[in-house]
């Protein structure tokens, strides 16, 4: 039974007549708990009462914890609920940011809804990065809830205020142009970047592939067979198997401390991400010359077998991209010619966009594009409908037909002065890879082509 104390209040280090009242309850422990500052006996005795009803109930909140600081419960939050590393990083990049300077040491109890959105309409970041600010917010409040607390997020399922525009509407700063890349431009950037990195911005345009499951790629998984009945046959192709992809990201202890930037192996973001990777003719044959030449199990890594770093790559793409001056022979330095810009701002993220734009400018179903692109598909659609052969056939065409009229355009015949894509002359022990590779020609001649290739 809760109870109440008279409380002196003390001036001088001696107890004067004034008083309040403290609540003093059983918690579910079995200690004691107390709360101060009650103007009188029966409001305070009343407090009590609701607490132990509230015990009782099992629906208490100890009012210690809800008046915890912000900054305490979203540490103890991204300590107990890991999750995969990049996104580790980014939350805590958040936090410390844009989140913990403001709300750090609020207590729990004290957060509102008015109060969270006029605070995330000053903040000076683009508006994607404050509507993650306040999603990730919510997340950890609705932690707290299931923690025991908080008895309410305050903020849950709100929608946001936009901050009211004091200047004129002015033109977006990029182009359309910037955005998606012509497959001429991608097959002369791969060009001067040479086979191997060359064929990951070829890959990356052609079907998609994102730049972590590029890195993850394994010998065992590229080159599968996908196959489906069709009619009274069965339709087959190549495809790339995306099941793991490398995460580059800035590793942290619990307590949010960096511990260094690392690269590991992780599973596809979800299960959409892991699929299989259709591959037009053009591209398998690219693909059957790189599995024979390249001495490792990733297939898309640096020369010396490690992963590409993001920054190491930057520095090959950016000059083969945007183009580069010329530079002297000198003592000590080699001649390098000058690369006019072909492609300015190409980016491994805007070349999956560039896919996903040609995917629409071809008239890929939507079944089969999403599947492609490993996204989920919303609504019921997403659900009923699924790619057929007809689809995925369509979508191949489509992509050949875009790399050989790319090819007629440059007036190329070969990439890289090594990958002949001729129809080779008759009497050659090379499979006929002119259009396509058939499955019979790959089994059967995989093993000699590797032993051939690797004595040129």
């Amino acid at each position: 039974m809760a109870y109440a104390e008279k409380r002196y209040k003390i001036r001088n280090g001696k107890p004067t007549k004034q008083f309040t009242w403290r609540a003093k309850y059983r918690k579910p422990d079995g200690t004691e708990g107390s709360e101060p500052g009650f103007p009188t006996k029966k409001i305070a005795e009343d407090w009590g009462d609701e607490q132990e009803r509230k015990i009782k109930e099992g629906t208490w909140i100890d009012p210690d914890r809800y008046r915890s600081p912000f900054g305490k419960f979203a540490r103890k939050y991204m300590a107990e609920r890991p999750k995969r590393g990049r996104t580790v990083g980014t939350r805590w990049d958040l936090l410390e940011a844009h989140i913990l300077p403001k709300w750090e040491h609020a207590p729990l109890i004290s957060l509102n809804w008015f109060d969270v959105d006029s605070w995330q309409m000053t903040l000076p970041c683009d508006d994607v990065t404050k509507g993650h600010c306040v999603s990730l917010m919510s997340t950890i409040l609705t932690g707290a809830v299931d923690a025991r607390w908080l008895p309410v997020n305050p903020i849950q399922g709100r929608r946001r205020t936009k901050a009211v525009a004091t200047t004129p509407a002015v033109a977006p700063a990029g182009s359309d142009e910037e955005k998606v890349f012509t497959p001429e431009s991608v097959l002369q950037v791969a060009e001067r970047l040479g086979p191997a990195k060359g064929l990951h911005v070829i890959t990356t345009a052609w079907t998609g592939i994102n730049w972590g499951e590029g890195l993850g790629l394994q010998r065992a998984n590229c080159l599968r067979v996908r196959s489906q009945p069709w009619g009274n046959a069965t339709w087959q192709c190549f495809v790339l198997r995306v099941v793991q992809e490398v995460a580059e990201y800035e590793e942290r202890d619990e307590s949010g401390r960096k511990l260094g930037t690392v690269q590991r192996i992780e599973p596809t973001k979800n299960a959409f991400r892991t699929r299989d990777l259709d591959l037009p003719p053009f591209l398998a044959r690219l693909w059957f010359y790189h599995l024979a030449d390249w001495p490792f199990d990733w297939m898309l890594c640096t020369p010396t077998g490690k992963w590409w770093r993001r920054s190491n790559w930057l520095k090959q793409l950016r000059p083969a991209a945007d183009g580069r001056e010329e530079r002297k022979k000198r003592q000590g330095v080699a001649y390098r010619e000058e690369w006019p810009p072909l492609a300015p701002g190409m980016t491994m993220r805007a070349l999956r966009h560039t896919h996903d734009s040609w995917q629409d400018q071809i008239g890929v179903r939507a079944a089969l594009s999403f599947e492609q692109a490993g996204h989920k598909r919303p609504g019921i659609k997403g659900v009923y409908q699924h790619p057929t052969p007809d689809m995925r056939q369509h979508r191949l065409d489509e992509m050949e037909d875009l790399f050989w009229t790319a090819m007629r355009n440059l007036g190329w015949t070969s990439l890289w002065g090594r990958v002949s894509l001729v129809k080779p002359p008759a009497g050659d022990d090379l499979p006929n890879l002119s259009q396509t590779i058939s499955m019979e020609d790959y089994r059967r001649d995989r093993r000699g082509y590797r032993s051939r290739s690797e004595a040129m």
